[in-house]
């Protein structure tokens, strides 16, 4: 496994799935559990441990609310760590991403922005670190970023011919 995935609830999976198929399209392996940093540490922290001894070199962090997920799982591995907070009713998803990107010193979090954009912002850094030593993933991410500046130059196109 290359990418360890945490969601803080079931309710989470809809805000992580267009990372999967980011991770999937880059051949990424991954794994993806729900656990919680409030109520179920002591899983949380089995789960961390496990995804190192199966060769996790990224974790991603998905929570809402006061989302301590991110900051629990980084206390806890020195592997890089990044930290997706979610939309929530009562405070449109402000205190998640105070409370992931507000990490004390030494303890760092790679907060990406809110919900689903961030999700998969979060799997494409996580491609990127993987990257830096392995090569043909680089080379795919280079294509990726080439493909999307391509469809940008389309999609000018063809609102400049509807002129």
């Amino acid at each position: 496994m290359d990418v360890a995935i945490f969601i803080g609830s079931d309710s989470d999976y809809e805000v992580i799935k267009g990372a999967l198929e980011i991770l999937k399209k880059f051949q990424v392996t991954f794994g993806l559990e729900v656990t919680s940093a409030h109520r179920s540490p002591k899983r949380t922290l089995k789960l961390i441990n496990e995804a190192e001894k199966e060769g996790a070199r990224v974790m991603i962090a998905v929570a809402g609310k006061a989302a301590h997920l991110a900051g629990f799982v980084a206390s806890h591995t020195i592997l890089p760590v990044i930290g997706v907070p979610v939309e929530s009713a009562s405070l449109s998803g402000l205190d998640a991403l105070l409370s992931t990107v507000q990490m004390p010193r030494g303890v760092p979090v790679a907060t990406m922005g809110l919900g689903k954009s961030g999700a998969v912002n979060a799997a494409l850094l996580a491609v990127q670190i993987l990257g830096l030593k392995e090569t043909p993933l680089a080379e795919k991410m280079k294509k990726y970023r080439r493909d999307m500046a391509s469809q940008v130059e389309s999609k000018s196109k063809k609102i400049q011919e509807n002129l």
